[in-house]
């Protein structure tokens, strides 16, 4: 009998418990369940953390000091310390590798095999940065990339636009085959001359706007694999037993289900510098007791423990004139130029090489004086906000690729973006302009407020701006002919000497007052836009939408300008500073056409970018995490290299195991 009560008890509790950890999980709000079919099937992820992506370690952020921490031997005086603080975030363990870069080049190489072989090609690493005037370096233009012997030695002669196109690779990658892990699609390389490969901002593009049908051969609207997912609370195949997903209630995966991981990127300066100190490493509670010159403590560039690596040396640097690598018998660094990204010791991170080895690029555009006005947290200069480039009928909701965006994503997959217009920025107090890379430092631009969001119609029927503010720009693009006009819109013509320009709808736009006049025949609309005869609309910002939907934004003709001191000038027909001509009379100078007929009036420009860390051909002064010093973004250097970073969401701290 006993046990029958035994028996009865156990039974009722287990129930009970098995009923309790069934229930569904209730919002506070409306009462509706959660991860329920029943109520919508709205989710919720209680409990989330974030997966730690390939070959990234976790760097806990916080408050320190930015900047110089000894003689600025330079005279630079562009790293005044300034004390900051930084979000926890994800950084790789060593720098980019010779064959992680050539796994980039392979995928390139295999999916754009013919037609499009100009992306792989646009990829490649300068080899010739190793070409020195009066050093043999040529077996290192031939072998350093492509050699096994150099597989695990850090990549270099790669500009700062090729690491972040690496980066934006490394992202779709990473999900591409987190999505295949979860067995939301099924594994697949893309074919070859095909633009059906995995991209994260094309594919978060149709599971965001676009609510279209499957096919019945599974591919979803874009007629690429199945990037499609069950959704939990209705699963009816899919994960289940290993097998791809083939289920009929499926939907496309949504940021909010938390299964793709953030963006790889570079690292801001503020972030590179906070990870190379590793003050986590020397702190006690919050009271930091020795502030490093080193990513290591002390202000010696050897080992200074009591151990036999007494005396080794910290990092791969010059010692001192004509000493690269020590005596024969004792190479102290054991590297002539770069070493294996894992030599030397990690610092308290789990962070190798961040001082000697190679130089490496950060996200941030140089300015000497940023640490005078960049923000307390989460410092960076460098921000272009963008959109991407597609049409919204305003009607329907429906999106369409502008032309251009077409045409690109049909060969690469991938959606163009473009600078937010300034007439999306008037009514922001946060910004009021898409490019913010000079913004506060010195130049006329950043000291008069220039945006033309305050553009509006006046009852005359001109687009002229009404605001009070100055503005600054050129009357007349020098570069406009009847010749190139039709690059703007086909059919325009050229009058009152290159200062009007007459377009095929009616509208004459003076391009030295800034202002359209419009032809008899135009009609308001209730919303603010005008009717032309030929169907083309005048929006109330001054766009002007031609009947096929394209748009023309008044900045292509009213061209800004700013101070001489960031002119940029013609170097070559498709040169690095734009149109012009190469002129073989001046070759050693011949980069512009600024002041008096000379190169820029400086090399700082909206192209420039920081790289940090010191080298193997560098003194140990480069080798401090507040030293910086910058390059043209499209340029490179045989001991410049790079390693990426990701952003942490949630908690800045890891759950304790």
């Amino acid at each position: 009998m006993k046990k029958n009560i035994v028996l009865i008890v156990s039974t009722i509790l287990m129930g009970v418990l098995l009923l309790s950890s069934c229930k569904k999980e209730v919002s506070s709000t409306t009462g509706w369940n959660y991860n329920d079919p029943n109520f919508g099937g709205f989710q919720n992820h209680p409990g989330y953390e974030q997966e730690t992506g390939p070959g990234l370690v976790f760097i806990e952020g916080g408050t320190f000091a930015m900047g110089r921490v000894e003689q600025d031997v330079m005279y630079d005086w562009n790293n005044v310390p300034r004390r900051v603080t930084v979000s926890s975030f994800y950084m790789d363990e060593t720098e980019i590798r010779n064959i992680d870069y050539r796994e980039y080049l392979y995928w390139l190489s295999y999916v754009y095999a013919s037609d499009y072989r100009f992306l792989y090609r646009e990829a490649l690493p300068d080899t010739l940065v190793w070409r020195s005037r009066l050093a043999y370096n040529e077996p290192m233009v031939e072998l350093y990339l492509r050699y096994p012997a150099y597989e695990q030695y850090p990549v270099v002669g790669v500009s700062w636009v090729q690491a972040t196109k690496y980066c934006e690779w490394r992202t779709d990658r990473v999900n591409e085959l987190i999505l295949m892990r979860e067995g939301i699609i099924s594994k697949y390389l893309a074919p070859q001359d095909q633009a059906k490969h995995f991209n994260l901002d094309s594919y978060l593009i149709y599971a965001e706007n676009l609510d279209l049908p499957i096919d019945e051969s599974g591919k979803g609207p874009d007629g690429k694999i199945q990037n499609l997912y069950v959704d939990p609370a209705v699963l009816k195949a899919g994960k289940k037993g290993g097998k791809v997903n083939t289920g009929d209630d499926r939907r496309w995966v949504r940021m909010d289900d938390g299964i793709f991981l953030p963006r790889y990127r570079l690292p801001t300066e503020a972030e590179w510098e906070f990870a190379a100190l590793a003050h986590i490493g020397n702190h006690y509670r919050e009271r930091i007791y020795e502030r490093r010159l080193y990513p290591w403590n002390g202000h010696y560039i050897r080992n200074d423990s009591r151990g036999v690596e007494r005396g080794l040396m910290m990092a791969n640097s010059v010692r001192g004139r004509g000493d690269y690598m020590g005596t024969a018998g004792y190479l102290n660094d054991k590297a002539d130029i770069t070493a294996p990204v894992k030599s030397y010791w990690p610092n308290e991170y789990g962070l190798y090489c961040m001082a000697g080895n190679v130089n490496e690029w950060v996200m941030d555009v140089y300015r000497d004086l940023t640490f005078e006005d960049m923000d307390e947290f989460r410092p960076f200069r460098g921000n272009v906000f963008t959109e991407y480039q597609l049409f919204i009928d305003p009607r329907t909701g429906d999106i369409e690729l502008t032309p251009e965006a077409e045409n690109y994503f049909d060969y690469t997959g991938k959606i163009l973006k473009k600078p937010v217009r300034d007439e999306a920025c008037f009514s922001r107090e946060n910004y009021t302009t898409a490019d913010n890379r000079n913004y506060l430092d010195g130049d006329l631009e950043s000291l008069i407020p220039m945006g033309s969001a305050e553009n509006y119609w006046t009852k005359e029927d001109k687009f002229i701006p009404e605001s009070g503010a100055p503005k600054i720009y050129d009357p007349v693009d020098q570069n406009l002919t009847q010749e190139n006009i039709g690059e703007i819109y086909p059919g325009a013509i050229l009058l009152s000497g290159g200062n009007e320009i007459l377009l095929p709808n009616g509208i004459k736009v003076d391009l030295q007052n800034m202002t359209y006049t419009l032809p008899t025949g135009h009609e308001k609309t209730a919303d603010g836009n005008i009717m032309m005869p030929d169907g083309s609309v005048v929006l109330p910002g001054g766009e002007i939408q031609l009947p096929d939907g394209s748009i023309i934004y008044p900045d292509v003709f009213f061209k800004k300008r700013t101070k001489e001191m960031y002119k940029e000038g013609n170097w070559g027909e498709y040169g690095e500073w734009g149109r012009g001509q190469y002129n073989p009379r001046n070759p050693k100078i011949n980069k512009g056409d600024g002041p008096r007929n000379t190169a820029m009036a400086t090399l700082v420009t909206d192209r420039s970018r920081v790289f940090k860390g010191g080298s193997w051909k560098d003194r140990a002064y480069w080798m401090v995490p507040g030293t910086r010093r910058f390059l043209d973004e499209k340029m490179a250097r045989a001991d410049l290299g790079f390693r990426c970073a990701m952003d942490r969401v949630g908690s800045p701290t890891l759950p304790k195991k």
